[in-house]
């Protein structure tokens, strides 16, 4: 049996990580279809229809100026789920080939670039987020500068650890005794066996990701009004928490739901991926 197949055995045994895909991709479908599904103009208010409580017309009820809460939620998954990919894409992109550098060629680059690290793991990562989007500005797009720079260190941490892991393996040593030059010893036999820990290491950055992106909306300094984010509609919940409970309870359920499910996800390909498992 492959590699790939003993790894796909072992997560469809573990049926929490499943379900938890599953939920994935139900998420991600709605973000995508959100204009064909969602019954409203996310943005449209209706004076006639505030604070309504969830009905037959509104699922989800309505928000303080009358906009569909369903539809507002089906489009906030875009900017959550977009904000997360985009994220760890950024992050994967300047915190991998820095790990790699740094573990296979070691010395002063190795030193330099790991204090940096430390430097940059010794600030809490959602202050740090914090800092660099209101040093940016109130935006999604800097929103995700922010968080994907945040979240590098980590994807560092992990791509040098597991670089000094394989670098010391036999058909690496192989490949440095037939000749390889070290920019294909690293290319060719390095990087594509970092990547199963790479892989845990995305999909928890994925969540923690969606919850920086829903902290920074709920503060005014991502997702902008009046476009619908889960974060910003949890901002706006909390003035009516005892008169409207729906305007809280399903932005809340949807973030928990999908950071639940990618940190289930991780912890099912954590198992699966690990050689040492059953």
């Amino acid at each position: 049996m492959t590699p790939r197949r003993l790894a796909l055995l072992r997560f469809r045994r573990r049926p929490a990580a499943v379900v938890a895909l599953v939920v994935i991709a139900l998420f991600a479908g709605v973000a995508v279809a959100a204009p064909l599904l969602a019954p409203y103009d996310p943005t449209a208010t209706s004076w006639s229809a505030i604070r309504k409580a969830p009905s037959v017309a509104h699922w989800m009820g309505t928000d303080e100026n009358g906009r569909d809460v369903l539809s507002r939620v089906m489009f906030g998954a875009r900017a959550s789920l977009l904000a997360g990919v985009v994220s760890v894409l950024i992050a994967a992109g300047i915190g991998v080939p820095a790990g790699l550098l740094a573990g296979f060629t070691g010395g002063w680059t190795d030193a330099v670039l790991s204090r940096l690290v430390d430097a940059m793991l010794a600030c809490p990562f959602l202050i740090l987020a914090i800092a660099l989007t209101a040093f940016l500005g109130p935006d999604l797009t800097n929103a995700m500068i922010a968080i994907g720079v945040s979240t590098a260190p980590r994807f560092m941490r992990v791509a040098r650890a597991a670089t000094l892991e394989v670098a010391g393996l036999d058909y690496v040593q192989a490949a440095w005794a037939a000749g390889a030059s070290g920019w294909r010893v690293a290319v060719r036999h390095v990087a594509p066996n970092i990547v199963p820990p790479l892989l845990v290491q995305a999909t928890l950055a994925l969540a923690a990701a969606i919850i920086a992106e829903a902290s920074l909306s709920f503060l005014g300094l991502g997702q902008q009004p009046p476009a619908p984010s889960w974060g910003s509609m949890l901002n706006t919940a909390q003035r009516f928490l005892t008169q409207a409970w729906w305007l809280a309870v399903f932005p809340g359920s949807a973030i928990f739901l999908c950071v639940l499910s990618f940190n289930l996800v991780g912890d099912g390909l954590r198992d699966a991926l690990d050689p040492r498992g059953a």
